[in-house]
């Protein structure tokens, strides 16, 4: 375990991670950062509390719908490899025919 440091909005926030997380965990905490300043921009009179909530909503919705779009690619890829599978198999008899 490594203990590491992010910052989000000003403010460190202690992590224990593993050594291999280190890199994906600074990366995944700039792009949380940027998103929770791009909303504290655009919402200047609010609280943090309401832009990092929104801005979490935003982060959710992303992934969402990332999480939508692989559902539909791995549908789309066992439709095609189904298809595949019974091109060969049809080529193999005509093969042994």
């Amino acid at each position: 375990m490594k203990s590491v440091k992010v910052t989000i909005l000003g403010k460190q926030y202690p992590l224990k991670i593993e050594d291999s997380e280190e890199e994906a965990i600074q990366r995944i905490a700039r792009y949380v950062d940027d998103k929770f300043r791009q909303y504290k921009k655009e919402l200047n009179k609010q609280p943090d509390t309401t832009v990092m909530s929104l801005a979490a909503l935003a982060i959710a919705e992303e992934l969402f719908e990332e999480r939508k779009q692989n559902r539909q690619l791995s549908q789309q890829e066992q439709k095609v490899m189904k298809k595949v599978n019974q091109s060969l198999e049809s080529f193999a008899e005509e093969l042994t025919s």
